[in-house]
């Protein structure tokens, strides 16, 4: 591991100062995802600017029924938050489906969302990677991809996302409150935060360099409590997923009034499914629209080589969640 240089900011305007003043500069949160990077040496910052005891841990509930996440709540403390177990249950079933109890305890909000995209070549600084090294190419591709995308890829990477959190986070529409440089605050849709590869995986988000996110903000949402998040994976627990599904449903009667649905483990990013939202809206719910719905999203999918089972996995994972959350039995 390179040695580096360690410091605790004041405030906000502190910490986005030091790394916008040093390329090499990296926020350390709970240090789950990089940490392990720069042990790797596929990381390798000179300096590590703390941000843990920044006043950003906090859970707010918000007029409406919304909700309001300080970046440094640990992922721990937010799964077994009464409010969130209470009125946003598809978070805490998120995050509780996620990693081992000691990494949730160490494990903040921001860095969960913040963690690196990646694949088991952009660990290993022995292989081809244009994500850890722009231009050598994707060693992914024609190697061991059976856990990697089947959306939005392109030749040069074919990683996925691996947070569960923001898959919940996404399909719940959050909005994220970050700090720039220069002392602008804004606020940035989630779904708009993580990029698709195109040419420069390297490019992980829309954020630009120096960048805090401060709090996440989830807007009220009638239906939150009729949720449910499947991961299908190898393992128990302590393992990525290989495909999941968060979804919320809205019932007028038998008919569809409105829903949320997001995979995971399929592409670049978290991935909201618009068109299968589109495809049930409006409609009576059966266990065959949910998969005609689910088909309709995967229409886009280009398996690779070895990952093809994962556009079945998600349809069935997609019937099953919301065929549970409607009550009715899959025919």
């Amino acid at each position: 591991m390179r040695a580096f240089r360690y410091h605790r900011p004041a405030d906000v305007a502190e910490a986005v100062a030091l790394l916008d003043g040093d390329p090499e500069a990296a926020y350390l949160g709970g240090g789950t995802n990089l940490v392990d990077l720069m042990k790797l040496g596929v990381q390798r910052p000179d300096l590590l600017v703390d941000v843990t005891a920044l006043p950003l841990d906090t859970v707010e509930a918000l007029p409406g029924g919304g909700l309001r996440i300080g970046a440094t709540v640990r992922n721990s403390d937010l799964a077994a938050h009464p409010v969130v177990r209470r009125d946003h249950p598809l978070l805490s079933r998120a995050l509780l489906a996620g990693a081992s109890g000691q990494l949730r305890n160490m494990a903040t909000t921001g860095g969960n969302l913040m963690q690196r995209t990646r694949c088991v070549y952009f660990q290993d600084t022995g292989k081809a990677c244009n994500k850890r090294e722009p231009g050598t190419g994707c060693a992914a591709r024609h190697g061991q991809n059976r856990d990697l995308a089947i959306l939005g890829w392109s030749e040069f990477c074919v990683a996925t996302h691996p947070s569960d959190l923001a898959v919940a986070l996404v399909a719940l529409d959050a909005v994220l409150e970050v700090h720039e440089p220069g002392g602008a605050a804004r606020e940035v849709p989630l779904t708009e935060l993580h990029r698709t590869p195109g040419e420069h995986p390297e490019r992980e988000t829309t954020l630009p360099r120096g960048a805090l996110i401060t709090a996440v903000r989830v807007p009220p949402l009638s239906f939150a409590r009729r949720c449910t998040y499947l991961k299908a994976r190898d393992r128990a627990t302590f393992a990525f997923a290989v495909g999941s599904v968060a979804a919320a449903l809205d019932l007028d009667g038998e008919t569809v009034r409105d829903i949320r649905l997001a995979y995971g483990a399929v592409a670049h990013r978290p991935w909201r499914a618009y068109r299968a939202e589109e495809a049930l809206r409006g409609r009576p719910f059966t266990a065959d629209l949910a998969a005609r719905a689910a088909d309709a999203e995967l229409a886009a999918a280009r398996p690779l080589p070895h990952n093809g089972f994962k556009v079945p996995l998600i349809r069935n994972l997609t019937v099953r969640a919301l065929t549970g959350l409607a009550g009715t039995v899959p025919r």
